[in-house]
């Protein structure tokens, strides 16, 4: 009996600790931890920024309740000086943080429930890249059943010669479609030729096109050609040409040889040899000259600092046939040169991610869905909820009477009310507040746009469904602080954010930028941070002829003077030599490293993959020098910012007084221990 009696009072005490402990955590939260100048700060304060940003967030370092206090106190001092400052009062401020709440309130202003749906389908779509082709019939979104009949049958006809035998469905794409990429461009004074893609749109995956068509594609299988699919931009027909698994983001090197897409048959020849060339002497080492052979011959100038690498891309970001050569690639093996519109390419594949798996994707696709046209599935389910919610109640007589007043000036945007409206009528009411005609004529005026495809009728109850949508959410916005605590902090987590790089902004970047006497004053006082390594002033020429080498030898034979030599060749005639000249470091140049640094040494570099030859002439030895200031300004202006901001620091510490209540932060420190 008495074992009996422990055992429930034990559970009735299990049942009751953590309410005992809820209550105690929410005395501790409305606690005072500090004041900041004349501010309290709260322990939950505190506290929620320091879970969130340290021990939530998938920071590498996490810091302690000391450290982060130290970081916190410092941030809610700027907040408050930004606040002195009246920063928050600017209509700049206030624009740009309307914006960011537009942002934060999509996840709030949508259903779970077809989130969920949209999530698990993009996830199933982003599994697989799909390259497709389609024939476009273009027909306008608001256009007459008529005229939306007329494309359709138009597409449907098509499609039939597309379906039947030995069928090509490039010519069809050429000769029907009406989407201009299909035909490509001829040269103009103005722009550069640009070869049609006959209804190729390459590789894409989930996100990459307008829903409708990524939905006709992604049901459609391999090989097969769709039924005409309808998006804002008419009916597409579309042939999918292959379905892979994705490669999620990749990065390659490459070694890239410039071509005109329109360049003669020998040129195209000369150039693949030069490629094939190159893709040899990579294979003759298994690929480790591969850094080394990027510097020689790559005219992609931009990546050569960084091995040819490419900023990392998915798949709808290149060209079809540069992505062919990466899906027949495992990561670190390197493709045979494969010829696209700009020329020829060696490619090194140097990473690709797939897809993770459904849990670490769903927060990022979700993300994408709310800025997607497919999350307006999830609005109308908010938007009915908002109604049921706020009690939506529509006057359907008023609304009759005065939809029976438009007439065809509407669609000329020339509607003015006739003196039957009443004015005063109440269309629908929300929240038990009254929504008029007025405030409708009011919105007619300012959105309506001429109609060619619509009748009056049919374009005022579009009108009125887009006006009345919009109070509806507007309304549910209005109250989204009120009813959701989290985005109310959201929202204040960024107010504080725009104020602190407004200040920052005023305080100390652009600051150290117009300081023009600061700036030098700190780089005299810093002057052997800023230094250059040992490095010559060279001359390199490329001679991309053989008929052209012993000219040019000759002219360096007589003693030119090499800042001449430029301005010579170009007077003789000398055709394809190409010089210039500046200050280089081991590894900014191979042929500048290829040579020994001694003043008037000539180095002479045949390529071993074409004609070419690179002269290399070293002019000026330079021991490790200090760097000027307009040399060295980017990390000198960096390096200034952060003295000005621990300056400024301190002056704020000044005028904001921190006192830390100890017994309260030693509470703190045993919750996060």
């Amino acid at each position: 009996m008495k074992n009996c009696n422990f055992l429930k009072l034990f559970m009735l005490a299990s049942l009751f600790l953590p309410t005992f402990f809820a209550n105690a955590q929410s005395k501790l939260d409305k606690q005072v931890l500090m004041t900041i100048g004349d501010k309290d700060i709260t322990v939950k304060e505190f506290c929620d920024v320091y879970y969130k940003n340290n021990l939530k967030s998938d920071v590498i370092e996490k810091k302690t309740v000391d450290e982060y206090l130290d970081l916190f106190t410092t941030f809610r001092m700027k907040v408050m000086e930004a606040e002195r400052m009246k920063l928050d009062t600017s209509s700049k401020f206030q624009k740009e943080l309307a914006g960011y709440r537009k942002q934060l309130a999509k996840p709030f202003m949508s259903s779970d429930d077809i989130t969920d749906e949209l999530i698990q389908e993009a996830y199933e779509r982003k599994l697989k890249d799909i390259r497709a082709s389609h024939i476009l019939i273009r027909c306008d979104k608001n256009a007459l059943p008529s005229d939306t009949l007329k494309a359709y049958n138009k597409a449907m006809d098509i499609r039939k010669k597309a379906l039947a035998k030995g069928a090509d469905f490039a010519a069809l794409a050429d000769k029907y479609s009406e989407d201009p990429s299909a035909k490509g461009m001829k040269a103009t004074a103005e722009t550069p030729a640009r070869p049609g893609n006959h209804g190729d749109l390459g590789y894409f995956s989930v996100f990459d096109m307008v829903y409708p068509f990524e939905t006709g594609a992604y049901n459609t299988k391999e090989g097969e050609i769709s039924m005409p699919v309808r998006s804002d931009f008419g009916y597409h027909i579309i042939k999918v040409q292959s379905v892979t698994d994705a490669m999620g983001t990749i990065q390659v090197a490459h070694i890239f040889l410039q071509l005109p897409f329109d360049a003669p048959e020998e040129n195209v020849a000369a150039m693949k040899q030069k490629a094939d060339n190159i893709y040899k002497e990579l294979m003759d080492t298994d690929g480790k000259n591969w850094a080394e052979k990027v510097k020689q011959y790559t005219d992609d100038k931009g990546t050569i600092a960084r091995d040819g690498a490419l900023s990392p891309f998915t798949v709808s970001r290149i060209v079809p046939e540069f992505i062919e050569a990466c899906k027949s690639l495992e990561v670190g093996q390197i493709a045979q040169p494969v010829r696209t519109n700009y020329g020829f390419h060696i490619i090194k594949l140097l990473s690709k991610s797939g897809v993770n798996s459904f849990e670490k994707e769903r927060q990022g696709l979700a993300e994408r869905i709310e800025k997607d046209m497919r999350s307006k599935k999830s609005e109308e389910m908010v938007l009915k909820q908002v109604k049921n919610e706020y009690k939506f109640k529509q006057n359907d007589k008023n609304l009759e009477a005065f939809m029976a007043t438009i007439d065809s000036s509407i669609l000329q945007k020339a509607y003015e009310p006739s003196d039957k409206v009443d004015m005063k009528a109440t269309l629908f009411s929300l929240g038990g507040e009254a929504t008029k005609v007025s405030d409708f004529v009011n919105y007619i005026k300012e959105h309506m746009t001429p109609q060619k495809f619509n009748s009056p009728a049919t374009y005022a109850y579009q009108l009125y469904e887009s006006f009345s949508n919009g109070v509806v959410m507007d309304y549910a916005d209005a109250h989204l602080e009120e009813k959701y605590p989290e985005f109310k902090a959201l929202v204040q987590e960024y107010r504080d954010g725009i104020l602190l790089f407004d200040l920052m902004d005023k305080e100390v970047w652009n600051k150290a930028v117009k300081d023009t006497l600061g700036l030098e004053e700190f780089h005299q006082r810093n002057a052997n941070k800023y230094m250059w390594e040992d490095r010559v002033y060279a001359s390199i020429i490329t001679i991309a002829r053989p008929e052209s080498l012993p000219k040019v030898k000759s002219l360096l034979d007589s003693g030119i003077e090499l800042d001449s030599l430029r301005s010579v060749v170009q007077r003789d005639s000398i055709p394809a030599v190409f010089v210039r000249k500046g200050f280089y470091q081991k590894g900014d140049n191979n042929f500048v490293d290829q040579t020994e640094w001694k003043v008037g040494v000539r180095n002479e570099i045949p390529s071993t993959v074409d004609q070419s030859t690179t002269i290399v002439c070293i002019r000026e030895v330079r021991k490790p020098e200090q760097k000027t200031l307009k040399e060295a300004r980017g990390l000198v202006t960096s390096d200034y910012q952060v003295e000005l901001e621990q300056q400024w620091v301190k002056s704020l510490k000044e005028r904001y007084p921190v006192k830390i209540n100890e017994k309260v932060l030693d509470k703190v420190r045993q919750l996060y221990k």
